[in-house]
């Protein structure tokens, strides 16, 4: 007697943290050197895109992992699976980490051979019923002691990246890393997607919560958070410059000098949605509407350059003389 091989069931949530990054390398990378440092394994290619931007992203690496998930009521649900990372590098410039998973809505009562998780890439299985609202406040909260924890996955393989002989470890300005935690629990067919929940807190972390239908891959809404990452670490990024330059200062080279690196590394690098999946395109209007993200952005972009405009200007001679 046989049986028929069960198909995996399909997430009822997703999870993952996104780690962003200044490249510690003087100079941009090109899409060659790109793939370069991408190639996590020698049976896949990095994908470059060129267009509308250099876009490089990495084939995914599974980690296995058993322990308790995280959980805002304390429960203790053990689960086993891989978790999938990958890293992306944009323009040569700005590099990041990313691991996620999906969990169905039930797993085995009991540990199966691991051969039994591999053909399941990027799933983790609870054991038994998974406390859906339970772990995906636990993920945005953070992972205790014993807990899964996605920010040291994505941070392991960040540092792993950090550490290629490719980089100078020159960076061309200072500025900080931030890390996305994003959930993203299923809708029953027929219902749209909506992003519920951006919010910003100490240290760099943002969290987002997602609704997504039960068709939409969990690497789409990955790549989805890398992209809102990637953003939000632009403006963060200037922000921070544009605080940091003086610009009510009587001399006005040091507001130039503090802003010269948006200019000449940052600025061309704001692209929403250019590498995000068709289907999730419309969820950016939720950014756009509140905060306002490329209005905040324009808005930035503008000060930057009255700023330098005014610098360029000469000051008229008799401003210059005493009486």
């Amino acid at each position: 007697m046989t049986t028929a091989l069960r198909q995996p069931a399909r997430p009822v949530l997703a999870c993952g943290e996104v780690r962003t990054c200044l490249l510690p390398s003087f100079q941009a990378l090109d899409g060659r050197a790109a793939a370069q440092l991408l190639r996590l394994r020698v049976d896949e290619h990095v994908r470059i895109s060129e267009r509308p931007n250099m876009y490089a992203l990495s084939p995914e690496v599974l980690t296995g992992v058993d322990c308790r998930l995280p959980t805002s009521n304390g429960a203790k649900v053990r689960a086993v699976g891989t978790v999938a990372t990958r890293a992306a590098l944009t323009e040569g410039r700005l590099l990041q980490s990313t691991a996620y998973f999906g969990a169905p809505a039930a797993g085995p009562d009991t540990r199966r051979p691991w051969g039994h998780y591999l053909v399941r890439p990027g799933v983790v299985e609870p054991f038994g019923k998974l406390p859906e609202q339970a772990t995906a406040e636990g993920v945005l909260r953070g992972a205790g002691r014993g807990e899964l924890d996605l920010g040291t996955i994505a941070e392991s393989l960040l540092t792993r990246l950090l550490r290629h002989p490719l980089l100078d470890r020159k960076v061309p300005f200072k500025s900080r890393r931030t890390h996305l935690r994003w959930v993203a629990r299923r809708i029953p067919e027929g219902e749209r997607a909506a992003l519920t929940r951006f919010t910003l807190a100490e240290d760099g972390l943002r969290t987002v919560e997602l609704r997504l239908p039960e068709d939409t891959p969990v690497a789409s809404a990955a790549g989805l958070c890398e992209d809102l990452a990637l953003h939000d670490w632009l403006l963060t990024t200037v922000v921070h410059m544009l605080d940091s330059s003086r610009l009510a200062a009587a001399d006005g080279r040091a507001a130039v000098l503090a802003l010269r690196p948006a200019v000449d590394h940052l600025l061309h690098l704001w692209m929403p949605h250019a590498q995000v999946d068709r289907s999730l395109v419309h969820l950016w209007e939720v950014l756009e509407r509140e905060p306002g993200f490329t209005r905040q952005w324009q808005n930035l972009v503008q000060r930057i350059r009255d700023q330098l405009a005014v610098q360029a200007i000469p000051l008229p001679h008799q401003a210059l003389s005493t009486s």
